[in-house]
């Protein structure tokens, strides 16, 4: 029997449990800022000097040394420090750079290979959606081994090329990471080894319903994301969460656990791999809210809304592929969802003014030859070529009610008047046409499918039979294959 099958068959059995699929959390905020070397030639800040003159100043490329102690940007809310190409910014050992509720941002403008290490920035009161470092979006910052902490705004915004090593992003007002650059988006980000947790302090969501700007990290429009190897914990909303023409991420031995709402939440965008991470305790406080209304929502703990594979756009991969990861006691499992009123100019997208990258403009999208291919297709985000395999999903004996669910859905189609997807097509699609795909699977606990739209909800052997065909060679306390 292969090795796949027979650990199923003890996880099923509860004879083994589910073991990480990664190493242990990033835990960088425990460890303070990293410190490091002085570089010989670097230029010495003692707390008192005026940084951002001293920045005006000397000439692209020149390194800072900030000494130990309490930085400060002077008494406006417009003090902040504007880097030059190449400028880097060390500190030694207990450098704070302090906005003291009064600046909003640390790092600004547009300038290159800026290079931020060291630091503990904090106090800094950014506007919503805006970021405290790399506020403008520059391109390649390297920003590794900080604490970025109890800021308004987000902890950094992100720019093209951006390298986001082993910092501690925590107790931020809206996110640790806002990934978004206005015009040309962002190509090329790496967010690697850093602890992410604690962040929308602010609490966004009630502030403003359904704005959609919370959480640990969000990303708008990224062509081109490795996001591997963090600790993604405890935020106010999802952990991670891709919004928009989104593409080719790489999502890798992350562990993301104890976060509100989903722990991934990827929306109109395409061609992922999620890959060898561990899910533990996400959407709890979410998906007893939606039970609490009495909503029959399959909440996701990963929650694919109108996303897919999609070769025409160039990628490392043509599918979203769910592979290795383990879930532990999270509300729910994977929810593929599309929303049959959600098209390129539909009066019901979000994200209005914004098409599908196969699709030239917005005004395209309009009767009547929306009605007809390839705009029939391609003005649509399709929930399609995804593929589920190899994963865990376990939960304890206490998940009762709208809990422990997968689901693969649509709604039926009713609005604007002139939409081609009215009715039952898009549900249709979804589940039976656009190769979406569960297999080889290890599960745990009494899970249950939604499956069509919201009015069907199957067992195992339902979901297994036809005209559902899905886990095939999975295991559900049984032998699989």
């Amino acid at each position: 029997m292969p090795v796949f099958l027979i650990l199923s068959l003890l996880l099923a059995a509860g004879v083994v449990t589910a073991s990480p699929a990664t190493a242990a959390p990033a835990a960088v905020c425990d460890a303070g800022p990293a410190s490091p070397s002085k570089p010989d030639d670097a230029v010495v800040i003692e707390p008192g000097i005026d940084l951002s003159a001293k920045t005006r100043e000397l000439p692209a490329g020149t390194t800072f040394w900030l000494a130990g102690g309490k930085h400060t940007l002077g008494p406006d809310e417009f003090g902040q420090i504007i880097p030059k190409d190449g400028n880097a910014y060390f500190g030694a050992p207990g450098a704070v750079l302090d906005g003291g509720g009064v600046n909003r941002y640390a790092f600004t403008q547009q300038a290159r290979d800026v290079v931020i290490r060291g630091l503990t920035i904090r106090g800094f009161a950014a506007p919503l959606d805006q970021g405290v470092v790399n506020h403008d979006s520059g391109e390649h910052w390297i920003i590794e081994g900080n604490t970025i902490e109890d800021n308004r705004g987000a902890a950094m915004m992100a720019g093209p090329r951006q390298e986001i090593r082993r910092n501690c992003l925590r107790n931020n007002g809206q996110y640790g990471i806002n990934a978004y650059r206005a015009g040309d988006g962002i190509t090329g980000l790496l967010v690697e080894g850093n602890e992410i947790s604690g962040n929308n302090t602010d609490d966004w969501e009630q502030k403003v319903p359904g704005c959609g700007c919370s959480g640990g990290v969000k990303f708008w429009a990224v062509d081109g994301a490795d996001v591997r190897g963090n600790w993604v914990h405890h935020n106010h909303g999802a952990g991670l969460w891709a919004d928009t023409n989104n593409n080719d991420f790489l999502i890798e031995d992350n562990v993301i656990e104890d976060n509100e709402a989903e722990a991934l939440f990827y929306e109109i965008s395409y061609n992922l791999v999620v890959r060898g991470n561990t899910f533990r305790r996400n959407t709890l406080v979410q998906g007893r809210a939606f039970a609490a209304r009495g909503d029959d929502f399959p909440v996701g703990t990963i929650y694919l809304s109108e996303s897919g594979g999609e070769p025409r756009v160039r990628a490392r991969t043509s599918l979203i592929e769910i592979v290795d990861n383990v879930f532990e006691d999270n509300w729910a499992g994977i929810t593929l969802w599309e929303n049959a009123d959600r098209f390129c100019n539909s009066p019901a997208n979000t994200s209005s003014g914004s098409c599908t990258r196969l699709v030239p403009s917005v005004s395209s999208c309009s009767a009547p030859g929306i009605a007809s291919r390839p705009l029939y297709d391609d003005c649509r985000w399709k929930t399609q070529r995804v593929s589920v395999h190899g994963n865990r999903f376990s939960h304890g004996s206490g998940c009762t009610g709208f809990c422990g669910r997968m689901a693969l859905l649509a709604n039926f189609g009713t609005y604007p008047d002139w939409s081609p997807y009215r009715g039952s097509v898009i549900s249709d699609a979804v589940t039976f046409r656009q190769e979406n795909r569960w297999y080889e699977n290890a599960y745990s606990g009494d899970w249950r499918f939604v499956v069509h739209d919201t009015s069907r909800t199957v067992g195992f052997a339902e979901w297994r039979g036809a005209p559902y065909s899905q886990d095939a060679c999975s295991s559900f306390g049984d032998g699989g294959c």
